[in-house]
């Protein structure tokens, strides 16, 4: 069953028992500083073993005194001024833990060390590209159900799709003879002018023609012009591919969340990228 969305207070979260956390995804004002105590209560509830928060510097202060760690941070994250961070607070000593140290630290030095890439990507005939349409939701989560055993968020439920296109989320897909072979999508918080890079996905057969590349720069360029100033992404911290395809467009690596995210059946440790617009 997948973790539930709801306020707490007037902020955003995310938890459960799928991913085992708490995700602070969008800080109220009013809920501050009352909010620390409030995550501290509600998952020693629920005995979860990490609290992620994603929040404005002015902010930090108060939860790293409450044993946050910072884990990552964006220059310019909130409306194009204030720096963002993401800490998290490990509740279970095991959760500290990662035996996937050295791969992330291979795929990290691999990542950074590929040079930007010196001409736009492209397709390869007969392959177009396209945004998608809530009437594309069934072939979607289909395509994700074959690709992510599990997944943070419930991109295998055609009625989550179809909710998300309606709010703040653009997917954008690759077509081969009319069937959808690769797909991404962009969260868009207009309010703080920033985008999220996500739900990556391209069916195994099809892998190496790069479309994640592809479908990254089209995404870039579609936010642009929707007045976006900042990208990001979470990528999984042991894909050499995600990781790499970042890198190549020119984003900044800014730190990884140990253990954040239930993923391909298992928790993963994730990068955080990013890049102006």
């Amino acid at each position: 069953m997948p973790d539930k969305v709801e306020k707490l207070g007037n902020s955003y979260i995310q938890h459960g028992t799928f991913n085992d956390r708490i995700y602070l995804m969008k800080l109220s004002c009013r809920d501050y500083p009352d909010i620390v105590n409030r995550l501290n209560n509600l998952a020693g509830y629920h005995r979860y073993s990490k609290i992620f928060v994603k929040v404005p510097e002015s902010a930090g202060s108060l939860f790293r005194k409450n044993d946050y760690k910072v884990e990552a941070r964006i220059p310019s994250f909130y409306d194009g001024e204030e720096t963002g961070l993401f800490l998290g607070k490990f509740l279970q000593k095991n959760r500290q833990n990662s035996s996937d140290q050295e791969m992330i630290q291979s795929v990290l030095k691999t990542a950074e060390e590929k040079t930007a890439l010196a001409d736009s990507p492209t397709l390869p005939e007969p392959m177009r590209w396209r945004i998608c349409r809530p009437d594309d939701s069934e072939e979607m989560a289909e395509a994700y159900r074959h690709i992510f055993e599990t997944y943070p968020f419930p991109i295998h439920d055609p009625n989550y799709l179809r909710e998300t296109m309606a709010d703040n989320v653009v997917y954008f897909a690759v077509e081969c003879d009319e069937k959808i072979v690769s797909l991404a999508s962009s969260e868009i918080c207009k309010e703080d002018c920033h985008v999220e890079m996500t739900d990556f996905a391209t069916l195994p057969e099809y892998r190496r023609n790069r479309l994640a590349t592809f479908l990254l720069s089209v995404m870039e360029e579609e936010m642009r012009r929707l007045g976006l100033k900042l990208s990001y992404t979470i990528a999984r911290a042991i894909s050499y591919g995600m990781n790499i395809t970042f890198s190549s467009m020119g984003y900044q690596y800014s730190g990884t969340l140990l253990n954040n995210t239930n993923i391909s059946g298992r928790l993963e440790s994730m990068n955080v990228w990013y890049k102006f617009l």
